[in-house]
């Protein structure tokens, strides 16, 4: 019986990485196909035999299966659903006329919408894009950045995934915003996403020689400690408070110095509260005090303070929302 096979295969990899089982069917029998595209040429150049069609793809299909035994229809980016459910009723229709196949010639490997985001945004970066889009720079969007990532923090701490899988996403955005931005900077100060992938997978790869290298692991202490004695040979800083991001809330970043002088072996010296004659100063040298509390009994003070703030944020039986009278 004649045979059609649809041949679907992944824009998102380069022309011609096809199975040898697509290789095979598309090189022993007439291909068809509504478009031009790189991977038609690619066929081309293999030898194999190639027609766009300008007309309607069921009875042609159906003429070139009579015709030569097996034909193969070559479908487009986005699979080309509907062409398949017209055929596939015809054929349940008239049996007799061919078998209808389904062959992947290729799939899409893990992170390939990825490239999609990366194509997405160069087209709204590009002339006839987004004005807005346009217009920013990393300046102007630095809020934005900080701002998606307190919304992901929202979502990882009420426990949404849905809504961190969201977030995340706006997150992604804003990296590869800046990483097409950046491909507009002078030549001497210019890099792409591809160069913000390369230097993370370097660094992933450096830092984890357990996984990489054949490195002993050890226990989880020891695998810490390794990593940090591979960062600081990168880094080569002066100071253990090196590195630090100080626009950070100053909650978070008073228990982010603590943490990385505890981690050389070094004691802070803390400010006195009664000491101090500023009123001001005082309160800041009783919440470093309080901060310190915290980490010697291993807590976060960030996440204990948006604890209790949302606590009183919320409405109970006795008490209504803030803001409410």
């Amino acid at each position: 019986m004649p045979r059609i096979v649809l041949l679907v295969t992944s824009p998102r990899l380069p022309a011609g990485l096809l199975t040898a089982a697509a290789w095979d069917v598309v090189r022993a029998a007439p291909v068809l196909t509504a478009a031009e595209s790189e991977l038609t040429t690619a066929l081309r150049v293999a030898g194999a035999e190639v027609r766009v069609l300008d007309g309607p793809a069921v009875p042609a299909l159906l003429d070139a299966a009579a015709a030569h035994d097996t034909v193969v229809w070559l479908a487009g980016p986005a699979g080309d659903e509907s062409l398949a459910r017209e055929l596939g009723l015809r054929l349940a229709r008239e049996p007799g006329l061919a078998e209808l196949e389904l062959m992947y010639g290729s799939w899409d490997p893990p992170g390939a919408r990825l490239l999609d985001a990366v194509a997405v945004l160069d087209r709204l970066l590009s002339p006839g894009g987004d004005p807005w889009k346009r217009a920013q720079t990393h300046q102007s969007l630095a809020g934005f950045l900080l701002e998606e990532c307190y919304e992901a923090y929202d979502a990882i701490s009420a426990g949404d995934t849905d809504a961190l899988r969201e977030e995340l996403g706006d997150v992604l955005l804003q990296v590869v915003l800046h990483a097409r931005l950046a491909e507009e900077l002078p030549e001497d100060q210019r890099w792409t996403v591809d160069d913000v992938a390369g230097g993370l997978v370097d660094k992933m790869i450096r830092r984890n020689p357990h996984v990489f290298a054949g490195a002993q692991a050890g226990t989880l202490d020891e695998i810490t400690a390794n990593w940090e004695r591979i960062k600081q040979a990168e880094k080569s800083r002066a100071s253990v408070l090196d590195g630090i991001a100080l626009s950070q809330p100053a909650l978070a970043l008073a228990a982010k110095i603590l943490e990385r002088a505890a981690r050389a072996g070094l004691a802070v010296p803390l400010p006195s509260p009664q000491a101090q004659a500023d009123p001001e100063a005082a309160l800041g040298a009783t919440l470093l005090s309080i901060v310190a509390q915290a980490h010697a009994a291993n807590l976060d003070p960030e996440a204990a303070l948006r604890l209790s703030l949302k606590h009183i944020s919320e409405p109970n039986e006795t008490r209504p929302p803030l803001g409410c009278r």
